[in-house]
């Protein structure tokens, strides 16, 4: 799996580089498709339920799920890329939320806000802690920022198959849900909106986008429960 993160980490990377202003959602999946193909790995969410892409680019208002296609992006515009790399049969999920040009100072505080929360979440990944000290310290952090997390979407466990036992909540009392154990492998993904926490799927049956139109930030690892600490396994080591 550490495997198949790394090729992940290194496609989020390249995808990153790439976002600008003029660059389509569909040019950006061809990208991640034939750059995650040519390290020998296959795009998991390509087929998966019938998902047409091999990365879900949401853009602004939509959180999670949207369908690679040609819409060009534009300054002020935030990105969240989400993808899936498997390996020898190992699934990695990882995601990031991108700034094309320049962005609002709401749009730049909302990415903050959710990508601390992700390292908030991941400190509370170790044995014997409860996936709701995960959503506990998650949830802390985007509240603080004046955000709100998404109770319907939740981070799962990760391995053989995209998702797994144990659903993993952005909120949470800590001390509560289901005991990790070493060896766990688990996808973290805060989904914080820019106000209202309530989500609508839309017309398509795949993309969820925020109720109001607020903005929405997305940011996830694949991190293994081990008995030295939470080990991130989607991100380039150094």
């Amino acid at each position: 799996m550490a495997a198949s993160g790394a090729v992940l980490a290194e496609c989020l990377d390249l995808l990153e580089a790439a976002v600008a202003p003029g660059v389509t959602t569909l040019e950006l999946d061809q990208m991640a498709e034939e750059f995650i193909r040519s390290r020998d790995g296959v795009p998991s969410f390509k087929g998966y339920h019938g998902f047409p892409g091999s990365i879900c680019p949401s853009v602004n208002e939509e959180v999670v799920h949207a369908i690679p296609g040609p819409y060009a992006l534009a300054d002020g515009d935030i990105i969240s890329i989400d993808c899936g790399v498997t390996l020898d049969g190992w699934v990695s999920d990882s995601a990031r939320t991108i700034a094309v040009g320049q962005v609002s100072q709401v749009a730049t505080d909302l990415m903050d806000a959710t990508r601390r929360s992700l390292a908030a979440g991941i400190s509370q990944a170790r044995p014997g802690n409860r996936t709701g000290d995960i959503g506990a310290a998650v949830q802390d952090v985007v509240e603080r920022a004046g955000f709100s997390v998404v109770r319907t979407l939740v981070g799962h466990g990760v391995g053989r198959s995209m998702h797994e036992e144990p659903q993993v909540p952005n909120f949470g009392q800590p001390g509560t849900g289901v005991r990790l154990e070493e060896g766990v492998v688990i996808a973290i993904e805060p989904m914080v909106t820019e106000k209202d926490p309530e989500v609508v799927l839309g017309g398509d049956g795949w993309v969820v986008s925020t109720r109001d139109m607020g903005l929405a930030a997305h940011f996830e690892h694949t991190v293994a429960i081990t008995a030295s600490g939470p080990r991130i396994l989607t991100r380039v080591s150094t």
